[in-house]
This record gives structure tokens, sequence and C-alpha cells, in this order.
């Protein structure tokens, strides 16, 4: 069963409350997200880092149940 946005949306913020998620359906399928997560936790950590955390906040569901996951993470500007 395909994930829905707000639950990724949820499980991102639950790692990072502070974050800011945009979540993006691009096939339409409920398999192919982009998401955009902007968090102060990101500063100073390397973008492979900031991308680690958020597929553990994901916990475990990638390559399941969410099929591809684009991302894009900064620290706040």
């Amino acid at each position: 069963m395909p994930m829905q946005p707000a639950e990724i949306e949820a499980l991102i913020k639950s790692a990072l409350p502070d974050a800011q998620v945009t979540i993006e359906d691009l096939a339409g399928d409920g398999d192919h997200y982009a998401a955009k997560v902007i968090s102060e936790s990101f500063r100073g950590v390397s973008r492979v880092k900031q991308h680690q955390i958020v597929y553990a906040a994901l916990q475990g569901r990638m390559g399941g149940v969410l099929h591809a996951l684009a991302l894009q993470t900064s620290a706040p500007d």
C-alpha cells in the first residue's frame, strides 16, 4: 500500500521537529515523491549526512512501501 504525503511529512517531523517539509507526489501513484526538508539540524552537516538523517526518519520504509524519494535538504537561510 503506498504511503500518503502526510505520513511521510509526519515521520520526518517526528525526527526533525523544526523542519519545514514539502512533499510532492511526482507520478501520482503514491510511490514516487520529492521532498524538500529545511532544518536547523542540517547546519554544518554534509549533504550525505542530511539525507541519511531523513532516510533514518522514514524508519526503513524506503525501498518498501516508499519506492522513490528525491530529496532536497538544507539549513534555513
